[in-house]
């Protein structure tokens, strides 16, 4: 007798995008940093695969939200020459297993399934580590990743103004024109990374620069940096001198990001940072480790991504995705 055909349910960044509202994307990537923090997610090492010949560097991140859902593994390729020829620099795939067969489920665009968790984990970071107050917030980088911070940030916490920065002014300027019809706050494209960090409460850092994008003295007390884009040991959007200047240092994941994300790796590779000083999200969460002690406090948080959060979006997707009957179901 024939096996009987295996389904897998395809979801399109469309419909992932009809999927997943913000608020729901925050509140799964708090529920993920809680759950790795206390040892109920599992969490594989993170594979990078670099092609020195264009900077190019593919991924593979494996992950198990918990004993009840089944493993998630997104494999993709970071390309920072594509937006040159008008493609997206990040593509992925994310493929689900089912919980107690271990077969394949669902694949999922995995380039809408980052672009929706990554800022919504930075909205985490920032409700637990920025200062109380309304915050003007600075994106350097107009990239996928920086336009969603600009969105989610604006859209989660009190925000009077966002700045957005880039190397190229046509697409500094055009984003920002792009933000304004969006967000119900000001947003402005500013000449300089110094002038996007003058007076700013929370700045991100969303490139994927191999050199320090933005400078110790350029933060003022009270500062948060979240940044994204170091999201490998040859990123590295902040120095030795910011990372001494920080009255705390937190990451997503302490293993992971000691050796692989670049601020941290050089930091302490160069003695401006002991590991011990180094909290992780989850500790911040749940409350084993202190993060801000006081609104002059500034604080740098590195995040380089992880499987457990793709997990946690995924999930949220195939659940909302089979209460309203989307996606397309092919036979393996």
């Amino acid at each position: 007798m024939s096996n009987p055909p295996r389904t897998l349910l395809v979801l399109s960044r469309q419909e992932i995008d009809d999927l997943l509202n913000l608020e729901s994307v925050i509140e799964s990537q708090r529920a993920a940093f809680i759950s790795l923090a206390s040892g109920t997610a599992q969490l594989a090492p993170r594979v990078l695969l670099s092609n020195s010949d264009d900077g190019s560097v593919a991924f593979c991140y494996a992950a198990r939200l918990s004993p009840d859902t089944g493993p998630v593994c997104k494999f993709g390729s970071v390309n920072p020459a594509n937006p040159s020829a008008g493609l997206p620099s990040v593509s992925a795939l994310v493929v689900v297993l089912d919980t107690r067969t271990g077969q394949p489920r669902a694949l999922l665009d995995g380039e809408a399934i980052t672009t929706a968790r990554t800022p919504a984990a930075s909205v985490v970071a920032a409700r637990a580590l920025a200062h109380s107050g309304v915050h003007v917030v600075s994106v350097l980088g107009c990239g996928t990743q920086g336009r969603a911070h600009a969105r989610a940030l604006a859209r989660s916490l009190p925000v009077s103004e966002v700045r957005m920065w880039s190397p190229f002014p046509d697409e500094r300027e055009r984003v920002a024109a792009e933000l304004t019809t969006e967000l119900e706050v000001k947003v402005l494209a500013v000449d300089t990374a110094f002038d996007a960090a003058a007076g700013a409460s929370i700045i991100v850092t969303a490139t994927t620069s191999s050199e320090p994008v933005l400078r110790a003295e350029w933060i003022e007390p009270g500062t948060t940096i979240l940044g994204v884009g170091s999201f490998a040991p040859q990123r590295r959007e902040v120095g030795d001198d910011l990372i001494r200047r920080a009255d705390a240092v937190v990451v997503d994941h302490l293993d992971t990001a000691l050796v692989q994300a670049g601020p941290i790796v050089h930091a302490v590779s160069s003695g401006a940072l002991i590991p011990e000083h180094i909290a992780s999200l989850g500790e911040v969460l749940t409350g084993a480790r202190q993060g801000r002690t006081s609104d002059n406090d500034v604080i740098f948080y590195n995040s380089v991504g992880l499987g457990i959060q793709d997990a946690a979006a995924a999930w949220l997707a195939l659940d909302r995705a089979a209460a309203r009957c989307l996606g397309t179901k092919i036979n393996l």
